[in-house]
């Protein structure tokens, strides 16, 4: 910290974080050296403010049916603020110009649930999440892309065909699905 003449009896204390507590301590200087430090100040909360920090790494995806999730890294206490902290989230179709705003009240939320019937599967959606408290609504996050959740697959393996390896075993193979917008990720097959 800057040194103060020694004919000053106050200073103030610039760069602190809203809704941060803090004690403060002084300490005499001279030629010779640095003297013992006061005792500390009683503790002394500074006023809340508006957040300005929002959250981290935003994505999503998964999810049933006609559910669209989104997922953040919270944040810390030490950066909300002040008292009634909780998120903002944003989401529209991709290409559409009108947002649907929800406020999810919990500040220690990092994922938010839309469930619609009318989603269509692995749909794109952009994604916005910010931050508020009683101060006010601070700052959002860059749009992300996220995809609602899948269905199951609507097309049936083709080609299956099974060839007798031995007395107590057979070969079933079939032709792979192919990915696309309505079947998602095949992740694995069943034989029945």
């Amino acid at each position: 910290p800057e040194v103060i003449n020694g004919r000053t009896h106050k200073a103030t204390v610039v760069d602190l974080s809203p809704w941060v507590e803090y004690e403060f301590r002084v300490v005499a200087s001279n030629s010779v050296g640095i003297g013992e430090p006061s005792r500390p100040s009683p503790l002394l909360k500074t006023k809340a403010a508006v957040p300005v920090v929002a959250p981290t790494s935003v994505s999503g995806g998964g999810g049933s049916r006609s559910e669209l999730v989104i997922m953040w890294e919270p944040v810390p206490e030490e950066l909300q603020n002040g008292e009634g902290f909780g998120y903002i989230v944003m989401f529209r179709p991709l290409g559409s110009t009108t947002w649907t705003k929800a406020a999810v009240a919990s500040v220690d939320a990092s994922k938010y649930v839309y469930r619609n019937e009318s989603i269509t599967p692995l749909s794109p959606f952009e994604v916005k999440v910010g931050v508020y408290n009683n101060e006010g609504e601070g700052t959002l996050t860059s749009i992300s892309i996220v995809y609602s959740g899948e269905d199951e697959p609507q097309i049936a393996p083709a080609g299956t065909a099974a060839l007798s390896v031995s007395a107590a075993e057979v070969e079933v193979s079939w032709q792979p699905i192919a990915w696309n917008r309505h079947t998602g990720r095949v992740l694995g097959y069943e034989v029945r």
